[in-house]
């Protein structure tokens, strides 16, 4: 695969997350139209981005490379559903890149791009790297837990070597689902107390500014 951009494109990734940093602080219709021009830029800039991350992933990830998703499926509308919360803000606040063989709405594991300014809450908090299943069917859920319940260490081991993420654990269930009370680990217990099974890493602005920004989140 060859890249070719007469200007660096990932330099001005910052220019994005300055976008969203304006944006949550004139979350409102009005300031937005007024800055289209800005937010058009700030999705070219990231669409770019991501079909890159697509492409060097799919190097490595052969079931990505039978199965690339386009950038259309691998992104989010800027757009809020306001239909089922009492939260009226029109737009969200954050650009995200869910990369996964057949696209975002996929029932597999896949690799997560957030870029987000910090917010007094947020449901990732953040800019990060993620990697893994949010929201899993729950039959997908169900085979993860028959796993970990004999082969835990396993999973674990994968874990450790995934070194600067961490296992995201704020979903969990205060309690071991029915039926696995025996399992024989207490470490194998607290795998199968997740409703989410993904690994994150925390960023910051800083880490935005390199002009192999896609190469370096793939890797």
């Amino acid at each position: 695969m060859c890249y070719l951009y007469s200007v660096s494109l990932f330099a001005v990734m910052k220019r994005v997350y300055d976008f969203l940093y304006h944006l949550s602080r004139n979350n409102n219709k009005p300031w937005f139209d007024a800055h289209k021009a800005q937010y058009l830029e700030a999705k070219r800039i990231f669409d770019e981005f991501t079909s890159e991350l697509i492409d060097r992933i799919a190097e490595w990830d052969d079931f990505l490379a039978a199965d690339k998703p386009s950038v259309k499926d691998s992104t989010y509308r800027i757009y809020r559903d306001l239909r089922f919360t009492k939260d009226k803000r029109p737009y969200k606040n954050h650009m995200g890149a869910f990369v996964v063989p057949g696209g975002k709405k996929a029932p597999y594991c896949g690799y997560y791009f957030h870029l987000e300014p910090p917010q007094k809450s947020g449901l990732l908090g953040g800019c990060m790297l993620y990697v893994g299943i949010y929201q899993p069917d729950p039959k997908i859920l169900a085979s993860f837990r028959d796993e970990v319940s004999v082969n835990g260490d396993a999973f674990l081991d994968a874990v450790k070597k995934a070194r600067g993420f961490e296992l995201y654990r704020d979903t969990a269930c205060r309690k071991i689902p029915s039926g696995f009370e025996n399992v024989e680990k207490d470490e194998w217990k607290e795998l199968i107390k997740l409703r989410d099974v993904n690994l994150t890493k925390a960023i910051d602005r800083d880490y935005l500014d390199d002009d192999n920004l896609a190469k370096k989140v793939a890797s």
